[in-house]
Order: structure tokens, then sequence, then C-alpha cells
């Protein structure tokens, strides 16, 4: 696996950088990976070299850039999570969408990505982010871990068209039962919707860099769903 760092054209003539790692192969299908609220830090990074090693070309862009550019949060900083939640509140949640859009269109016309095939997939602030992608532009498929933006969004649940798999966790304290079952009934319709609820996990369960959000067992499962997933909606061809 190797990476680099990408410059991608926003929609209105701005830049920003994207992490990539790409598969040993040096060729596959695109993930674009959306961040959490700490950035694109080192568990962001470490997702895109997940995916890389399942023979995905997977690129983190760095939405926090209009801000800043290279927010990078460590979640065991002294104040980390702090500093995330004011970031987040001083982040335009629709610009960032669009900065996401123009990732992915960025990501589909790399050389490395076969066939111009690109999903989407992302954690916390991203999973709500990664959902607005694929309502508003035309991804293969989207992953979305607990993205608590998409309760207060399902007036758009109608134009998601791709395959979309929903993780939350059954004791998430920021997106609660009851938004959860909206978001299930939502898209009780569509049947190229799956969600997975996993019981005694709260928020950012995926995250092994925080360990007062992390929970393993519930991470590997979600895991192993996820990969089973993008192997049946964007699947990597053997050479």
């Amino acid at each position: 696996m190797t990476s680099r760092t990408e410059q991608i054209r926003a929609h209105d003539g701005g830049e920003l950088a994207g992490y990539l790692a790409l598969p040993k192969s040096g060729s596959g299908p695109g993930l674009v990976v959306i961040q959490e609220i700490f950035g694109v830090n080192d568990y962001i990074k470490g997702v895109c070299e997940r995916l890389a090693k399942l023979g995905y070309v997977a690129m983190a862009p760095d939405l926090y850039w209009r801000l800043e550019p290279g927010i990078a949060i460590d979640e065991k900083e002294p104040g980390g999570l702090q500093k995330a939640f004011d970031h987040v509140g001083r982040l335009d949640f629709a610009q960032a969408g669009d900065d996401a859009v123009a990732a992915f269109e960025h990501l589909r016309g790399l050389p490395e990505v076969a066939g111009g095939r690109v999903g989407i997939i992302g954690f916390c602030l991203g999973g709500g982010i990664s959902y607005m992608v694929a309502a508003l532009s035309d991804p293969v498929t989207c992953v979305s871990y607990y993205g608590s933006a998409i309760p207060n969004a399902l007036q758009l649940a109608g134009q998601v068209e791709c395959p979309v798999l929903f993780h939350f966790g059954g004791a998430d304290d920021y997106i609660p039962a009851e938004k959860q079952q909206a978001v299930r009934e939502a898209f009780a319709q569509n049947a190229r919707a799956e969600f997975h609820v996993h019981e005694g996990a709260g928020h950012a369960f995926d995250n092994y860099n925080a360990a007062m959000f992390h929970h393993e067992r519930a991470a590997r499962e979600a895991w192993a769903q996820t990969v089973d997933f993008l192997k049946r909606t964007l699947p990597v061809e053997s050479n």
C-alpha cells in the first residue's frame, strides 16, 4: 500500500487536500472516506489504509479546510473533544457536503480508479455527509456510520438511489433509538437500504483511538458487515 496527497478543486475554485491510500495492485474501485469531527487524523487515515488493503483506492478529503487547512485532532489529547466540537460548530454543513461531492468527482476521475466506480463511507459527522452525497450525487454505494445529522435530513431519503448501509450504536446518546427508528421508517420502502444496530455500543464505536467511544465487539462486527456490503455493492475485481 502507498499513500499520497491529492489536491481537489472545490466547486467555487478553492483547493482542499485529500489523503489518498492506494491498494497493492495500484488500482481498484474508489471510496471517499468522510472524516469524524476530529478531522483527517490518524484514525481516518487508518480507515483509508484498511480499505486499501481490501483493494480500494480510498481518499479522505479535508472538509475543515475552509476553517483552517490540515486540522487533525488527536482524540487522546487533553481538551481534544471540546476542540473538535468547536470546529464542527463553525462548519457550514451544506458547504462541506458540496466539498465532499467535489472530492467524489475528483476521485472518480483518477486513472487508478477502475471504471470510475466510486462509493462513499463516513463516520460520525461524515456519516451524515456521506448520506448527503448519496442523495445529491451518484455514488455506486454508501456506508454511513452513526450519522447524527441524518434524522434531521430525512427529506433527502427519497433521493438516495444507491445501496446504503446504516450502522448505529444501541446505546448512542447522540442518536437515540427513536431517531434511529425514524431513519429506518424513512427507508422502509427502499429494498437497497440495510441497517445494523450494535447493542451496547455508543457513538463513534469504531474509533479505536478514542477509548471513551470505542467498542471492540461492535467495531469488529460492523467492519465485517461493511466489508460484506462493499463486496456485494462495489466489488474489487480480481486480476
